[in-house]
């Protein structure tokens, strides 16, 4: 990601752009030391599975440990931050609904 000294970044399964896929299915990697250092928030719901390590998220104004084998839910514009405070890496994978609208052309 942008701005982050590479101590965070994505990778994407399928296609933004691609149609027959209204979704996006990402892990987040984070270093030790990762944070997101402010609240997000997002306009659809999401789920994240986390795969690896230990961190704490912020949801809503609580914040929680989290570790490999947790799942969150979270509801459309919940405030959100991560920090990964190490030993390892902390991995999730991540889904979230696009719900985009394909054109449609009229046939007369």
């Amino acid at each position: 990601m942008p701005n982050t000294n590479g101590a965070w970044a994505t990778t994407r399964f399928v296609d933004p752009n691609d149609l027959r896929h209204d979704m996006h299915v990402t892990i987040v990697t984070f270093e030790p030391g990762g944070v997101i250092p402010f609240a997000e928030t997002h306009v659809m719901e999401h789920g994240l599975y986390v795969l690896e390590g230990k961190a704490v998220y912020r949801l809503n104004q609580d914040w929680v440990e989290v570790e490999a084998g947790d799942f969150m839910w979270l509801r459309a514009f919940c405030p959100q931050a991560c920090y990964a405070g190490g030993p390892g890496k902390f991995r999730y994978l991540l889904y979230k609904d696009v719900n985009r609208q394909m054109k449609l052309s009229a046939r007369l």
